[in-house]
């Protein structure tokens, strides 16, 4: 059997072809947005910490939605991390990496990943040891075209790439061998959030996880 330590060490990058990036204003709405992704196959949630509801989200989903890997984004201090350490998150994620933020997130014992866009940044990162980071932003800072590039020379570091990313955009992201997963939240459109639409989120969010299923011999079918 798993135990809750071991669960929160896991990757959030084997879950699901997306991780959603949630942000959360209203305490309220984060336990039936998390069971909408959740039921509809998209277990790993990453609460960005934008908001003051952020961290009580990440409580709430940590104790109440069955099946949820709860994730903290857009993690920015030693402090950030501990915090939403605290508060139950399975997995933190960083827009960027210094020494001190990677010191911070690796003493909390937690899967992470540091967010990189530049070969220098994985180069260093993987001198560290990590294997496994977020490429930010993916649009702006070369897209799938670039990832692709990385392939060869770093072929046994995977990335999740996030920012700008589009169903249409995450099937030449999710092609790629060194993609592993997508972050991205058009499955949470600001009117449905804040309508409390969950049924059109659940619909959404099921048309993202098939995004694997969709691909077929490697492209995009």
């Amino acid at each position: 059997m798993t135990t809750r330590q071991e669960s929160r060490r896991g990757s959030p990058l084997d879950l699901a072809p997306v991780v959603p990036v949630v942000i959360v204003d209203d305490v309220a709405d984060a336990v039936p947005l998390a069971r909408a992704l959740v039921a509809s196959g998209l277990p790993a949630v990453e609460v960005t910490l934008r908001t003051e509801a952020a961290l009580g989200a990440i409580e709430r989903i940590a104790a109440e939605v069955e099946g949820a890997h709860v994730g903290a984004g857009t993690v920015l201090s030693p402090d950030q991390a501990k915090a939403a350490a605290d508060a139950g998150a399975n997995f933190l994620v960083t827009p960027g990496c210094t020494e001190t933020l990677f010191g911070a997130l690796r003493d909390t014992g937690l899967a992470f990943l540091p967010g990189t866009a530049t070969v220098s940044e994985v180069l260093r990162l993987r001198e560290l040891g990590v294997r496994e980071m977020k490429f930010f932003p993916a649009e702006a800072a070369g897209g799938a075209a670039y990832l692709k590039a990385l392939a060869s020379p770093v072929p046994d570091v995977r990335f999740c790439p996030t920012g700008g990313i589009t169903p249409e955009r995450a099937r030449a992201y999710l092609a790629l061998p060194n993609v592993a997963c997508v972050g991205g939240s058009w499955m949470l459109p600001a009117d449905a959030v804040a309508a409390r639409d969950w049924h059109r989120v659940e619909a959404l969010a099921r048309e993202a996880a098939r995004l694997r299923d969709k691909q077929v011999g490697g492209t995009p079918a």
